[in-house]
């Protein structure tokens, strides 16, 4: 399941560079970039008590 959510937040980071530089969504690429952010610390902090 932690492998999933970091695979799940470099889609997401990939996501957001890929609109950032080609679209022009606004409110919605940053979104992605938190959600992506939210993801990779429940990684570190769920990786950190195993």
């Amino acid at each position: 399941m932690g492998s999933l959510l970091y695979i799940i937040a470099v889609i997401l980071i990939i996501g957001w560079l890929l609109g950032f530089f080609v679209y022009s969504a606004g409110g919605l690429i940053h979104i992605l970039l938190v959600l992506a952010i939210i993801a990779i610390l429940l990684q570190l902090i769920r990786g950190s008590r195993l």
